[in-house]
């Protein structure tokens, strides 16, 4: 698949588009064996669905791309199943998982900013931009993006790997933390490991970056090199972390997400 943004929408919905529906923040799709699909305008003609909102987002394998959300207390369609965004990894390909990001990310940004944050009257969509105008004091808003580092740090060999309270039991991945504002993203990387496991890296270089929907950051990927001290997690944002070897890796992150990248560059560089 190939996926492509753009806020310039077709003159019309052909029957090849893909809708990416959704309810209560749960991506509805069509199942189809054991893979979950984006139904297409000819597959949703026979199903009642009223959207609150519907939005052009971009081209996937050259099929227009809408984002629509259901109202909390609107029945889901017929023939679709409701899906955690985390499922999204274990079902589509690394483009498939940008779309439904972006789709999930274009509505959050619409659902919060229907009124404007300055003078409360409801904004307007930006003829000429992804963006939201308030026609009565000209505030234009954006879609949020909230930066974020995550590191590979190496030791020796192995690789400092921990566990959040947020994940599920035995599941480790690399750190990773928000940027403040007035913050370097370098600045970032030393202080999120600091705070998190009290560890001092050096050597810091920029791996690469990867679009995050939960709900809009964006992951900014680094490696870095242990520096000193000894590992004691803070308890809240990791309840345990590790020096691993790489022939004896805990349970990883799922293959496409940037943590996976910087993990499986680690394994392939010893």
């Amino acid at each position: 698949m190939t996926f492509a943004s753009t806020a310039e929408p077709p003159l019309t919905p052909p029957e090849n588009a893909l809708w990416f529906l959704f309810r209560e923040q749960r991506l509805l799709v069509m199942q189809k064996g054991d893979k979950a699909k984006i139904p297409k305008t000819r597959e949703l003609e026979k199903v009642r669905f009223s959207p609150r909102v519907k939005r052009f987002f971009g081209m996937l394998n050259d099929q227009p791309c809408y984002a629509a959300e259901l109202s909390d207390n609107e029945p889901i369609p017929k023939g679709l199943l409701p899906m955690k965004l985390r499922q999204v990894f274990q079902q589509f390909d690394a483009d498939g998982v940008q779309a439904v990001g972006l789709a999930s990310h274009l509505l959050a940004w619409h659902r919060n900013h229907e009124y404007c944050g300055k003078c409360g009257k409801p904004t307007k969509d930006k003829a000429d931009e992804r963006a939201k105008v308030c026609p009565e004091c000209g505030l234009v808003n954006y879609p949020r993006l909230s930066p974020a580092i995550i590191v590979a740090v190496v030791r020796d060999g192995k690789i400092l790997l921990g566990r959040s309270s947020r994940f599920p039991k035995s599941f480790y991945s690399v750190l990773a933390g928000f940027v403040e504002p007035g913050e370097r993203l370098e600045d970032c990387v030393r202080r999120e490991v600091l705070e998190e496991v009290r560890i001092s890296v050096k050597n810091i270089r920029y791996f690469g970056s990867q679009p995050w929907p939960f709900p809009d950051s964006l992951m900014v990927g680094f490696t870095a090199e242990y520096a000193g001290g000894e590992i004691r997690t803070d308890g809240v944002e990791i309840s345990h972390a590790d020096w691993f070897a790489p022939d004896s890796l805990p349970l990883l992150p799922p293959g496409i997400s940037i943590s996976r990248e910087l993990i499986d560059w680690f394994t392939a560089r010893v």
